[in-house]
């Protein structure tokens, strides 16, 4: 099997009850640790480049934070930056990084 060195990617989640005390703090939870490694995007949305290691140490967290049977988190990854496009509609008020670096 060929290594793949994936280095971008989009994770998506979605905690479950974030009206509650319980809710709010494993989304806060979440939210920090992904912002130590990348992009804020928009919402529950990040992206950006990371290293596999930092990709491992990312996912472990999040899965020591989250409640598997009520939360879920989604990360693809990208082989390169040639290999998607992306359109935006409407204003990007974040004016999130360019995936094009």
């Amino acid at each position: 099997m060929k290594y793949v060195n994936n280095n971008y990617i989009f994770l998506f989640y979605d905690i479950a009850d974030e009206e509650s005390e319980v809710g709010k703090n494993r989304t806060l939870k979440v939210f920090k640790e992904c912002k130590k490694y990348l992009k804020h995007h928009q919402k529950s949305i990040f992206r950006g480049n990371i290293s596999p290691a930092n990709q491992i140490k990312l996912e472990n967290k999040l899965k020591s934070i989250i409640d598997k049977e009520l939360d879920f988190i989604t990360v693809i990854k990208v082989l390169n930056s040639g290999s998607f496009s992306e359109v935006t509609i409407g204003k990007d008020k974040k004016q999130s990084e360019s995936i094009f670096i």
